[in-house]
């Protein structure tokens, strides 16, 4: 029998379900917490923003797909974390957001730094806990981490007042770890049925997504690939799953796909939608989504089967268990007829990548980048055009290598999550790709890179504009412009040095290649700034409530939208 207080019994529970370092930031209501902290084994980082701190805990999981902890105190605290606890619902990431609050006998009074944290966070979480009671963290915080993990993975939030930190418990032992619960069995008629629908199809794609990487299912993909001679498309959050230069990887469709992988999508007869949940950025208008196909869709969350497209055959399941089953039972096919059709649309529209050789130029710059940097490196962003052009440029080539804010789309991600991914992987480089409006969103995490050191190289795409605003409005807005320019331009390089992070200009260099070379083989953190044409649209793109068949290629083909 011994005694801990609710606050120590909370590092313990979380040393026990291998949690080794927690970003956050105190105040007075999660001071006993932090006190506990001290005298744990798991190493805490100081962010300056608690959407920082929450994003630093998604780089962490992304990267290594087990649940991460960050910590905020009530009020401000709780609410600063808000965004990245739904950033993280809508890409299903699972974190462990533990809060503290004010003490039991407060809540309600409109106390000092109150919030109703719990009721704030329910519609964006998968469960969330207020705690009354020490007693009560024995089975909270093991379940906060089955919660998290299990199924579609995702955030939870646990509350803990003041007074329950403090309280004293006695106890003999500790509550097993926190673990997922087994996914739903294989049912061997929808296998079946599956491998029916596949063998006898014609012209069948995969359409894949994060539920591959969430279920590590990338090599059973592959061998199915391989074996069935079955093209592949993936979503935004699906890219790594597939190698970019692997024959049958077509790269990414919707909004910003290549117009091939799009085409090749409305002629197909079988749509295998693998851990995807019908987006709209990669559907476009989903009525109009692959309308010659039936659709075979294999989800862990059966509130996505039929929710947006109405599947011929829906199987609940995870999705890495459901292609294991199914890989025996399909057939060794060529589809050769199929893949010459395909290659032909690959041929006659690819997607163009104009500068590709120009450091100076975004596509030039992310493939420039890609030549310099380590194989392994982690590859963050934030959310703007320099996201799309990162996604249509960088050659991904394994599952977790790319980190960028899917559902939400949140300008600030990048930074921190750079340094999530860093702090949990310190034997890898994580580069962000971040644009001048994004980075100021979250830019104080430059002091925490800085005090810590990771090995975060951020590449900012300059043009003094929120680009994809600013393109949107030239586009679809009759070229009326408003607030999508910035008329104060700070200077990046300068204020990334006065945080203690290395700095480059490439728009001041002599040899832009060989000062991004150096930049990236130093060190720590550094930020290179590449300054970027400012008329410079990401292309191709498919209209607002557009279907993909109709998506744009230059300012000529927009103006029947505008």
């Amino acid at each position: 029998m011994f005694q801990l207080t609710g606050a120590e019994l909370i590092m313990r529970l979380l040393e026990r379900q291998g949690i080794t370092i927690i970003p956050g930031i105190p105040g007075g209501a999660n001071l006993p917490m932090y006190d506990a902290l001290r005298s744990s084994k798991i190493r805490h980082v100081l962010a300056r923003h608690e959407q920082g701190a929450g994003f630093m805990a998604q780089g962490m999981a992304r990267a290594t797909g087990r649940a991460a902890v960050c910590f905020g105190t009530s009020g401000p605290g709780a609410t600063n974390l808000i965004t990245a606890i739904a950033d993280a619902k809508l890409d299903s990431i699972p974190i462990v957001a533990i809060t503290g609050q004010v003490p039991q006998a407060m809540i309600g009074t409109d106390a000092f730094q109150e919030i109703d944290t719990y009721g704030l966070t329910i519609p964006i979480t998968k469960h969330n806990y207020l705690v009354r009671s020490a007693a009560e963290l024995l089975d909270v915080i093991p379940d906060a981490f089955r919660v998290a993990t299990s199924g579609r993975p995702g955030p939870v939030v646990v509350d803990v007042p003041k007074d329950v930190q403090n309280a004293r418990i006695e106890l003999e032992d500790f509550p097993e770890p926190g673990k997922a619960d087994a996914p739903p069995p294989v049912r061997d008629e929808e296998v079946a049925h599956a491998a029916t629908m596949i063998n006898s199809a014609r012209r069948p794609v995969l359409f894949i997504g994060a539920g591959i990487i969430a279920s590590e299912a990338s090599e059973i993909l592959r061998t199915i690939a391989g074996r069935t001679s079955i093209p592949v498309v993936s979503t935004l959050l699906g890219l790594g799953a597939m190698p970019d230069d692997h024959p049958l990887y077509l790269g990414m469709l919707g909004m910003h796909g290549a117009r091939s992988t799009n085409m090749i999508l409305e002629e197909s007869d079988l749509l295998i939608a693998a851990g995807v949940r019908f987006d709209d950025r990669a559907t476009g208008k989903a009525a109009e989504f692959c309308p010659n196909a039936k659709i075979l869709h294999i989800d862990i969350d059966p509130s996505e089967l039929g929710k947006i497209k109405q599947p011929t055959l829906g199987i609940t399941g995870d999705v890495g268990s459901v292609l294991r089953a199914l890989a025996p039972r399909l057939h060794s096919t060529q589809h050769s007829e199929w893949l010459d059709r395909v290659n032909e649309l690959r041929g006659a529209h690819p997607l163009a990548m104009p500068g590709a050789e120009d450091l100076l130029q975004p596509y030039g710059i992310v493939r420039q980048a890609a030549e310099l940097i380590p194989d392994n490196a982690i590859i963050t962003t934030d959310v703007g055009q320099h996201q799309m052009w990162t996604a249509q440029a960088f050659p991904f080539s394994w599952p977790r290598q790319w980190q960028t804010s899917g559902g939400l789309g949140t300008m600030g991600f990048g930074l921190p999550a750079a340094i999530g991914a860093a702090l949990a992987m310190p034997d890898r480089m994580a580069v962000c790709f971040s644009g001048d409006g994004s980075l100021l969103m979250n830019i104080q995490e430059l002091a925490t890179a800085a005090e810590e050191d990771v090995n975060v190289k951020v590449i900012l795409m300059n043009n003094a504009h929120l680009g994809l605003v600013r393109q949107q409005q030239e586009l679809f807005y009759g070229r009326r412009f408003h607030a999508s320019k910035f008329h104060a331009e700070p200077d990046f390089a300068a204020i990334a040095r006065g945080f203690g992070v290395a700095a480059y200009d490439l728009g001041e260099s002599t040899d832009p290649r060989e000062s991004m070379a150096h930049a990236l083989a130093e060190s720590g953190p550094c930020l290179i700034n590449v300054p970027i044409t400012r008329e410079e649209n990401v292309y191709p793109m498919v209209p607002p409530g557009a279907a993909n068949r109709d998506m744009i290629e230059g300012e000529s083909y927009a103006k029947q939208y505008a």
